[in-house]
């Protein structure tokens, strides 16, 4: 009887744990406000050791895909922006001479300040495609060129990148 009575209580006591506790509503969670509108993009597979060697004579698009990454969906659109750098690279890769950056039906995409953007749709979570048409150069040797994820920020939201994944390599030969 004892032993009954014991147990009764250790299942009523858990019982009134278990129903005591409320469930958190996931749409009340949120992180700082200040990082409520901070995005990031990252180039697939996560890693900065990637390049892309080619043919010169190649006409297949060069494809370097990023991942947007988001927890929300805006009345918005979020920019993540990218550039070409040259910089310590010996033999460089000639924008409009050795390659463009085009969409993916092959149509040149015009960069501002020498900085092509990728769009994201009312800031959803997303994988894009950067384009790269190589445009067979009659200039000799390999050339080379580093692509870059870049930050953008402005009054409504902040692009970042990862340190591991926002650098690519095209190496054209």
């Amino acid at each position: 009887m004892k032993r009954t009575i014991i147990y009764l209580t250790a299942f009523a006591l858990s019982s009134l744990v278990f129903t005591a506790c409320k469930k958190d509503d996931d749409n009340s969670k949120k992180g700082l406000q200040e990082y409520e509108n901070y995005y990031y993009a990252g180039f697939l597979p996560w890693n900065n050791t990637g390049t892309e060697s080619v043919l010169r004579t190649q006409t297949k698009l060069v494809k370097f895909p990023v991942q947007f990454h988001s927890a929300y969906v805006r009345d918005y659109d979020a920019i993540a922006q990218y550039t070409f750098v040259t910089k310590g690279i010996a033999n460089p890769a000639v924008a409009g001479q050795d390659f463009t950056v085009v969409d993916k039906n092959g149509n040149a995409i015009t960069a501002v300040n020498a900085i092509y953007s990728l769009n994201f749709p009312q800031a959803k979570a997303l994988v894009d495609t950067i384009y790269i048409k190589v445009l067979n150069s009659a200039v000799a040797g390999t050339r080379k060129i580093e692509l870059d994820l870049i930050k953008n920020t402005n009054e409504k939201y902040t692009v970042g990148t990862f340190t591991q994944s926002y650098i690519r390599f095209l190496e054209i030969k």
